[in-house]
């Protein structure tokens, strides 16, 4: 989760027959060499310049389109994908030499064009793509074709991390529309796209021309299901061999597997409203949560307190950053020392949430305000659909709103604070809503460095956040389940929410 809009759509319903167990239009009857996942939604598209979103991207990222580079989730490593190694070759340019061999599913062979006609499409082409604005957001970026096997990149700036960044560009033909988005794209990836049955199923079937290894199942069917429990049953009933997304309650047992999921929950505050542009106020928020108490019995265990934004393995995190204790009694005294200033603190704060942002999150935001009106604050929440939700997420904000707190879940997937920082924290970011000029350069300083420099300025800018700043109050870590049928072998990683690679799935001994 940067953090990811997630799109609700109409699904056809689920019906539990007595006796078997059955799930309505869930395609039970897929062959033995048939991989069948179960979703919480249907994807909206499968856009590949939208793969950083969840419930586009679970399906079409290294599936059915690929990038250049590929990042390891258990390593942090960036690997090569259809750019087989890349260079520097000035401050601002890159040259990246392409994997020959390689065919797109309509059999066309992929070169430097469709390469640097990908990068193009997915930054320049008015699209508005949702790689373009969390990945680059206002870089310049060109690039062109050298040769036939080799693509340039220049920046307008130099960008010690292009190379990561450009892993999120998905290869397409030069024949794909620029002009809006596509709905079954083609790619290079082992799957390709067989049948999309729109409200039941979507069926990917094996390419037969994929330039590496073949992956064990012939075909993957995807089937939706808002219901977690109607997932889990799916599994028990052996519709389904992988359910993603589910909660402790949803009834998994044996089947569930947990992992770290790169999630990261917080509460953004309007810092520039008051009584919320107080710092003693923000402070004492972050003194008047239990986070413990909610990662053990709201989370159900599902979490590890947190004091910052990225979790371990990111570029910037810094372990001597820890959660936020828990004081009332600080939280009480900093708020009369506000009141005793005049600052406004009886003003009514609204709690922005949002429906299943993850499992009981209506709960949680309950126990947050239970502990804030016992601080001496006047707090009152409001829970959302995701599409109200969105408003308060992004720029513009709603003017007429009042200082809020709003609920919301953050996943670094590119494993550096860059994607994190500016869009989140700094002054014109686009989910930010307070910023100060200190924070902007230390972020600029940060975003500008290489190596162990990049880490400790990323990790300074972080302590200043959390230490001076106080934007934010960071609630956990989060850890996802799923579940897995006893016929298939998958290691979950902390990628697996937003991106499950089918080649990583193969069946049990």
């Amino acid at each position: 989760m940067m953090t990811r809009a997630r799109t609700a759509l109409a699904v056809a319903g689920a019906v539990l027959l007595a006796g078997g167990c059955t799930v309505a239009n869930s395609g039970s009857a897929a062959g033995a060499d048939t991989l069948q996942i179960v979703l919480p939604e249907e994807p909206p598209t499968l856009e590949p310049c939208d793969a950083s979103l969840t419930a586009t991207g679970r399906v079409v990222r290294s599936n059915i389109t690929e990038p250049l580079a590929e990042r390891e989730p258990e390593t942090g490593k960036l690997e090569p994908k259809l750019a087989t190694g890349w260079r520097q070759t000035s401050p601002t340019t890159w040259r990246f030499t392409l994997r020959e061999g390689v065919t797109f599913h309509d059999g066309t062979a992929f070169d430097a064009k469709d390469a640097a006609f990908s990068v193009s499409r997915t930054l320049d082409s008015g699209i508005e793509c949702n790689v373009d604005g969390y990945v680059f957001g206002d870089s310049e970026v060109t690039a062109k074709a050298a040769d036939g096997s080799t693509l340039e990149v220049t920046t307008g700036k130099p960008d010690p991390i292009l190379p990561l960044r450009l892993s999120f560009v998905e290869m397409v033909p030069t024949g794909t529309d620029t002009g809006s988005r596509v709905r079954e794209p083609v790619g290079t990836g082992p799957y390709r796209i067989d049948t999309w049955n729109q409200g039941i199923n979507l069926r990917l079937a094996r390419y037969a021309g994929y330039w590496g290894k073949a992956p064990d199942y012939a075909a993957a069917l995807y089937t939706w299901r808002a219901e977690g429990s109607v997932r889990a049953a799916m599994i028990s009933s052996g519709e389904a061999d992988i359910a993603v997304g589910l909660a402790p309650a949803d009834g998994a047992g044996d089947h569930a597997v947990e992992y770290p999921n790169n999630e990261t929950s917080y509460l953004r505050m309007d810092a520039g409203k008051p009584p919320l542009d107080d710092l003693r106020v923000r402070r004492a928020v972050n003194y008047a949560i239990d986070r413990k108490g909610l990662v053990a019995s709201v989370f159900a265990g599902l979490g590890k307190p947190a004091g910052q934004l990225v979790p371990d393995g990111v570029t910037g995190y810094d372990p001597d950053i820890r959660a936020w204790p828990h004081s009332m009694k600080r939280a009480r005294a900093l708020i009369g020392e506000a009141r005793a200033d005049g600052v406004p603190v009886d003003t009514k704060i609204t709690i922005i949430g949002r429906n299943g942002i993850y499992p009981k999150a209506a709960e949680a935001m309950e126990a947050v305000q239970h502990g804030l009106r016992e601080a001496g604050l006047n707090v009152e929440v409001k829970m959302l659909d995701v599409n109200a939700w969105t408003e308060y997420l992004l720029r513009p904000f709603p003017e007429d709103a009042g200082p809020t707190l709003l609920q919301a879940q953050h996943g670094n997937q590119a494993g550096d604070a860059a994607f994190t920082m500016e869009q989140i924290y700094g002054s014109k970011g686009a989910q930010s809503s307070y910023g100060t000029p200190g924070l902007d350069r230390r972020i600029a300083r940060a975003e500008r460095a290489a190596g162990r420099d990049r880490q400790e300025r990323f990790a300074e800018a972080l302590a200043h956040q959390g230490e001076e700043v106080v934007r934010d109050a960071v609630l956990a870590h989060m850890k996802g389940i799923i579940a897995l049928a006893p016929r298939v072998s998958y290691q979950p990683n902390p990628a697996s929410g937003d991106e499950m690679r089918l080649a990583a799935v193969h069946p049990a001994d």
